[in-house]
């Protein structure tokens, strides 16, 4: 039998699938798991107006979610149409750019009544209260109920009508910990309202989450619900940022490089109230530390983008995480260039948790003790007073008294050094007046070591030099207590930031190829040759050669001799994947941060008091000098009050 002879195929028969199975299909895209369902219920419950949510979960959201809120209410003949899908009261269908809500589908609760046991039991101002009932899709009738006001949404036994969905669902702990940190991201858009996480599991009720509504002024109120979710440290060492480009807003808070973490699971982003998880957001907020953390640390930040709804498209994907702005480039430039301005500002400032961890490290006591508490990130106020038994009160020594330094800082917040620094009061040997000497990379400092304040009465934040230890450890006295400087490390970044300023002044000089170098990157050729004129800027410049070919002309000069084709390969991929590239900008940075690390003063080399101070005072001047080119701190700041803590004198 012949091709030509054979039967044609079956033909399928196109069909209509019936609502139950279409609301399954649509649970799928909207609820992955209970974590989804509880953002879009508590999403409901902010569009509703809610200043009070309550939410109870069991076995991690399986068995129970329940969302309790004292919003605007349902009246009776409302609750059936809440349960229609497609149905909603946040946008008539006009303009799906102008979103002002959290939801706007109408998807979430029909998908949730076709997946599980759902009760909806709401009461408006001026009607009495009702409830409704749907499970696997099919809804039941309109009932009186007792409600003071608001909403509760009540679901039971999620996925119980697709039950090969809770094959893949993970282990009630991990579930509820996505649950909770969902419902942490919401509360972090909203300090204005409160909210509550409780775990009723086999009937008990333990407390999980809890935050109170902030009132007062927006930015404060703000840094207050971020230290009760974030912690205190983060607050403490986090910088307020506040810019404007082209119709867009952005604030928040971004921590000190120093405060980085090995993960980036503290970078929040929000567009117009709504978290969300986009990779341009987060490249861009990396870009912004870029010259100041290694590649395996990851800045934290809780970063607010407000823009007119218009200029960004929120209608991406059903679980509305992911956005796409109509200028991708103006939101990276802004978030780039306000951080980094954030950071400048900050100027020499480290966190203070690498104070909390030194401290943590030469407390007396076993290593776990002194390793715990998170790292040592736990303030002294929060960390139990304990005994080596863990049930006596902690030792108390015979030096209980604070030393009368100390008590004077208490008073009147600055020490008694009136004998000024020039005298060796903690016994170490300053150097003796020589003749003034230029330290590689600093100014030339006066012979003689600085006393405690300017003559112009200017404090000193990093103070004077005092000594030097084992030729790498600047020891310099404040008014408040001491500093310890690495002097490699807190040189290598003064050297690096002036190499910096030298190219940004004079340009990157550019190498011309005797023979140009031709680098076929096919459909890609387009794409990078779109951004020879920013790529030229920094000693790069190509042009077209044929179909999806370009020619290397010239090459940064400080790069040297270079694979310009896997160069290119690098900046394209960045440029498809982000809509902008760090590779050739983060090469020339490494090549620098390399020559600055050469080109400092080394480990083991003995400097005299004046070098010392002068290294300290550009420092200060320097922004971003609280940490080395690879994020590790420069410095560690000890209060007198921590040291007299040490030696059991408070």
């Amino acid at each position: 039998m012949t091709l030509q002879d054979a039967p044609p195929p079956a033909r399928p028969v196109i069909r209509q699938l019936d609502e139950a199975a279409i609301n399954r299909i649509a649970a799928g895209e909207v609820v992955e798991r209970p974590a989804s369902a509880v953002k879009e219920l508590v999403e409901n419950a902010l569009d509703a107006g809610a200043r009070r949510i309550e939410v109870t979960i069991a076995a991690g959201g399986k068995r129970l979610i329940r969302v309790k809120d004292d919003g605007c209410g349902m009246t009776p003949d409302e609750l059936p149409l809440a349960l229609a899908r497609h149905a909603t009261s946040k946008i008539d269908g006009s303009d799906l750019l102008a979103i002002h809500s959290f939801g706007f589908r109408g998807e979430a609760l029909a998908s949730l009544g076709a997946v599980g046991r759902l009760t909806l039991t709401s009461r408006a101002h001026g009607f009495e209260a009702a409830a409704i009932r749907v499970e696997g899709g099919r809804l039941g009738p309109v009932t009186p109920a007792a409600l003071d006001r608001g909403t509760v949404v009540e679901l039971r036994d999620l996925f119980h009508a697709t039950p090969a969905r809770l094959k893949f669902m993970r282990t009630d702990r991990a579930e509820g910990q996505a649950l909770a940190e969902a419902l942490r991201r919401l509360a972090m858009a909203e300090p204005h309202v409160a909210f509550t996480l409780r775990d009723a599991t086999e009937g008990r009720d333990r407390e999980i989450f809890r935050v109170d509504a902030e009132t007062g002024d927006p930015v404060a109120a703000l840094g207050r619900r971020l230290a009760a979710i974030l912690g205190r440290a983060f607050h403490d060492n986090a910088l307020p940022v506040d810019g404007t480009r082209e119709g867009l807003h952005l604030t928040g808070f971004a921590a000190l490089p120093t405060y980085s973490r090995g993960a980036g699971v503290s970078q929040h982003v929000f567009v117009n109230g709504r978290p969300v998880t986009d990779r341009q957001l987060t490249g861009a907020l990396r870009a912004a530390y870029m010259d100041f953390l290694s590649r395996d640390r990851f800045p934290a930040a809780a970063l607010f983008v407000e823009c007119d709804p218009h200029l960004v498209d929120v209608n991406v994907h059903p679980a509305k995480s992911e956005v796409r702005f109509r200028d991708a480039q103006a939101v990276r430039g802004l978030i780039v260039s306000t951080i980094r301005a954030a950071l400048s500002g900050a100027g020499h400032r480290a966190s203070t948790t690498v104070a909390q961890e030194t401290l943590s490290m030469m407390r007396p006591g076993p290593a776990a003790e002194r390793a715990g508490d998170a790292g040592g990130l736990i303030d002294e106020e929060d960390r139990p007073e304990r005994s080596e038994r863990g049930t006596a009160p902690a030792r108390v020594y015979q030096m209980d008294r604070p030393s009368m330094g100390a008590m004077q800082v208490a008073r009147t917040g600055q020490a008694p050094l009136a004998q000024g620094f020039g005298e060796s009061s903690f016994g170490f040997e300053t150097a003796p007046p020589a003749p003034a000497a230029r330290l590689p990379g600093t100014e030339t400092p006066s012979a003689r070591v600085e006393p405690e304040e300017t003559p112009g009465g200017e404090s000193l934040p990093l103070g004077a030099a005092r000594a030097q230890l084992h030729g790498n450890w600047i020891v310099a006295q404040t008014e408040t207590g001491m500093v310890l400087v690495d002097q490699h490390a807190a040189h290598e970044r003064l050297v690096y930031e002036r190499l910096k300023r030298q190219m940004a002044e004079t340009g990157v000089a550019a190498q011309a190829l005797l023979v140009p170098e031709i680098v076929d990157l096919g459909a890609g050729a387009g794409r990078l040759l779109e951004a020879a004129g920013e790529l030229s800027k920094l000693g790069l410049s190509i042009e077209a050669f044929g179909p999806g070919t370009v020619a290397v002309r010239e090459t940064p000069a400080i790069l040297g001799r270079i694979d310009a084709g896997a160069l290119l390969r690098d900046i394209l991929d960045e440029l498809e994947d982000l809509d902008a590239s760090t590779a050739l900008p983060a090469r020339l940075d490494a090549i620098l941060s390399r020559v600055a690390c050469h080109g400092s003063v080394r480990s083991g080399r003995r400097m005299r008091a004046e070098e010392m101070n002068a290294l300290l005072r550009e420092m200060e001047a320097t922004p971003g000098s609280g940490q080395c080119n690879h994020g590790r701190p420069t410095y560690v700041e000890l209060q007198l009050a921590d040291i007299e803590k040490l030696f059991g004198r408070r």
